[in-house]
């Protein structure tokens, strides 16, 4: 088991955001974490990874790193490809000596051939369109050989093809790393074409979990009213 959350809950200005999530995910899956705007899906990560504390409930992890895939990539615009991607392994108490120069080019190389942009190590995020920044993010991600991934809406901002293109790397990142996945997204191709199982936050609380394809059938009026985005429905827009 490499995500197990039981009951978690976190409160905000007396509100919970998150109000007694459960779910599991097993090494080499992908779970999608879908739900309209404020339903509480990226504080789910941010809880995962130690961004910000639970009020109750556990989170269970394998060992090994945590990464995040952040949602406008957050590359560091004063540092070129190579020294974004080789930061973690340069900068952390327990990996700043381990690598020589040598081994961190070869490593670079490594990532940067695995998501498709082989020989970039020189460039600037600057002088990269979006989905390179994002797929340079995927392979910065991926340096340390973490046990999970998780994703939030890795798909934003960009345009269909790319769009396509980065979902393609979310499946082969999880072939090649067995990592347990999560991706935050609302977007169905995402949804369909990476995850193996799919949860819907609605006011903080699951309200379906199940199969892409269970989703898809619409059988209950909270997957009806996301899958054909109507404003009818139980789930109600916050203004």
């Amino acid at each position: 088991m490499s995500i197990e959350v039981k009951n978690l809950v976190k409160i905000f200005d007396e509100k919970r955001v998150i109000d007694d999530v459960s779910f599991k995910v097993e090494d080499g899956e992908t779970l999608a974490i879908v739900g309209f705007s404020g339903s509480g899906k990226s504080t789910i990560l941010k809880l995962i990874c130690g961004l910000i504390e639970k009020d109750d409930g556990e989170i269970i992890t394998s060992a090994g790193d945590i990464a995040m895939v952040f949602q406008y990539s957050a590359l560091f615009d004063s540092l070129d490809v190579a020294e974004n991607i080789s930061f973690a392994l340069r900068e952390r108490h327990e990996l700043r000596n381990k690598y020589t120069e040598k081994e961190l080019e070869k490593i670079v190389a490594q990532k940067l051939e695995l998501v498709g942009l082989k020989g970039i190590e020189n460039k600037f995020p600057s002088e990269l369109s979006g989905g390179m920044q994002k797929r340079v993010s995927f392979a910065r991600a991926i340096v340390t050989e973490p046990k999970t991934i998780l994703y939030d809406e890795p798909t934003a901002g960009l345009d269909p093809i790319s769009s396509t293109l980065i979902e393609d790397y979310i499946v082969r990142l999880k072939e090649e790393t067995h990592a347990a996945s999560i991706v935050v997204t609302h977007q169905m191709s995402t949804i369909t074409r990476t995850a193996n199982k799919v949860i819907m936050l609605y006011d903080g609380k699951i309200v379906f979990s199940g199969t892409p394809e269970d989703m898809l059938k619409q059988d209950t009026p909270y997957t009806k009213q996301f899958v054909t985005a109507s404003l009818d429905g139980p789930m109600k827009m916050i203004a």
